[in-house]
């Protein structure tokens, strides 16, 4: 049905699509000429509108830092009363270094539906620039039944839409474009639901990267109140560094130098205890691993079959087994991982590597009971010390990545640093798949 409108009430349609933007579109060289007041004025009111929005962010920095100034002050307060119980800063530990990996998990998860929102809007905008033509000649047609000219540049997919749905109203669309016009129409709306979508992912983008920048401040509290607990002595622990400074550099391979160092760090009697003690039945073992409290490995390694977490948030890029770069089969598995992700410590065990070691870069080594040794390599910084025990799923250290300037510079995309992980039986690598625990956390989170 075609609608007979008065030219009366044109202008006022075409004044609503005056605002109109989404894409350069040419229209007739008539609408080039603008009054020289109403320029003026629309220059005045975009300056209004950037000083307004420049003091509403400096306002929110200004919230932000007031905030983050207060939270670091309980922040310490909390970590002075933790220094004096052991059990309860271990507890904080894993539960923060869990709370970090699990914001990690949904910010990946985020940054992947803005990844796809993203594609389809690209999508969206490659057909509507290919319509281009289409929406020119609907400009044209309103100005031909109007008395002033509709807006010479679309930018904003909501104001484009407006037009198509006026020209159709206006019957101003012929009878045969009219599919394609609807069909324009309807792509546009899309493009309006997606980025509705898109600005609300990244706002809780935003928002669980701030919780993300949180929860990282108290894990770098609680790791230097954990080793400013467990120091014996300046003296012992750097007599300790310097001698396994020296195994590293005389070592030729790994099995040297995890035979070497298991020799002079003072473990074997404890983790032949450890190995000695009766089996567990496996609600006593996921028991076991959530006692805080626990000194020793809380069962025996090789008991712990499906019950252990990986170290860090991501996805196996290699598994054991497979052939490496070059063509030899892997000795451990290789995770991906997004920038600075938190990595724990995937079973009880003592230190007794923690530091550089040839193309390993960052090495630590846990020494698990039994003849059992837990090789982790890739991060940028190990947050724990040589004769340190270490409990399933405490932080032990951090991967490599870039610092954005603040909270408000999000983008999406990441970098991908990897984790290698090995287990090894006796100085031989073994397949770790079987530890794992079905769930990222395992029954020690």
């Amino acid at each position: 049905m075609r609608f007979r409108v008065s030219t009366r009430r044109v202008p006022a349609v075409a004044a609503f699509l005056a605002t109109a933007a989404l894409t350069c579109v040419p229209i007739p060289a008539a609408n080039a000429e603008q009054p020289a007041a109403e320029q003026v004025a629309s220059e005045k009111q975009a300056a209004d509108i950037k000083r307004v929005e420049k003091e509403k962010a400096l306002e929110a920095l200004r919230r932000d830092i007031e905030s983050q100034h207060a939270a670091e002050a309980a922040l310490a307060a909390e970590i002075e009363t933790l220094r004096k119980d052991r059990v309860a800063l271990n507890e904080q530990l894993i539960e923060t270094a869990a709370r970090v990996q699990d914001i990690e998990a949904s910010i990946d998860a985020v940054e992947d539906r803005i990844d796809e929102l993203e594609q389809r809007e690209d999508e969206l905008r490659a057909s509507f620039r290919a319509r281009s033509g289409l929406l020119s000649e609907l400009l044209g047609a309103l100005q031909r039944m109007g008395r002033r000219p509709p807006p010479a540049v679309l930018v904003e997919p909501s104001d484009a839409l407006k037009t198509v749905r006026t020209a159709i109203l206006l019957g101003a669309v012929l009878p045969g474009v009219r599919i394609e016009t609807e069909a324009l129409a309807w792509d546009l709306e899309e493009m309006g639901r997606l980025k509705r979508q898109i600005d609300a992912e990244k706002a809780r983008l935003l928002a669980r990267s701030r919780d993300l920048a949180g929860e990282r401040r108290r894990i770098a509290a609680l790791v230097e109140a954990k080793r400013e607990s467990v120091a014996k002595g300046e003296e012992e622990l750097g007599s300790i560094r310097e001698k396994a400074k020296e195994l590293a550099a005389e070592a030729r391979n790994l099995e040297e130098l995890i035979a070497s160092i298991d020799r002079e760090i003072a473990v074997a009697r404890r983790e032949r205890e450890a190995a000695a003690r009766p089996r567990a039945t496996p609600e006593q073992a996921r028991g076991a691993l959530r006692d805080p409290a626990r000194l020793e490995p809380a069962i025996a390694f090789s008991q712990a079959v499906g019950l252990l977490p990986k170290p860090v948030t991501g996805a196996v890029t290699r598994d054991f087994g497979t052939p490496d770069e070059i063509g030899s089969p892997a000795r451990g598995i290789s995770i991906a991982t997004r920038a600075r992700a938190q990595v724990t410590a995937p079973s009880d065990g003592w230190v007794v590597y923690a530091g550089p070691f040839r193309s390993y870069g960052q090495l630590l080594i846990l020494n698990a009971g039994d003849g059992y040794h837990v090789l982790l390599a890739g991060m940028e910084t190990i947050a724990v010390d040589l004769g340190q025990f270490v409990l399933t799923g405490e932080p032990v250290g951090q991967m490599a990545g870039l610092l954005m300037a603040s909270a408000e510079s999000i983008t999406v995309g990441r970098s991908q640093p990897v984790l290698y992980v090995e287990f090894r039986k006796d100085g031989h690598p073994i397949d770790p798949a079987p530890w794992w625990a079905k769930g990222r956390t395992g029954a020690g989170g």
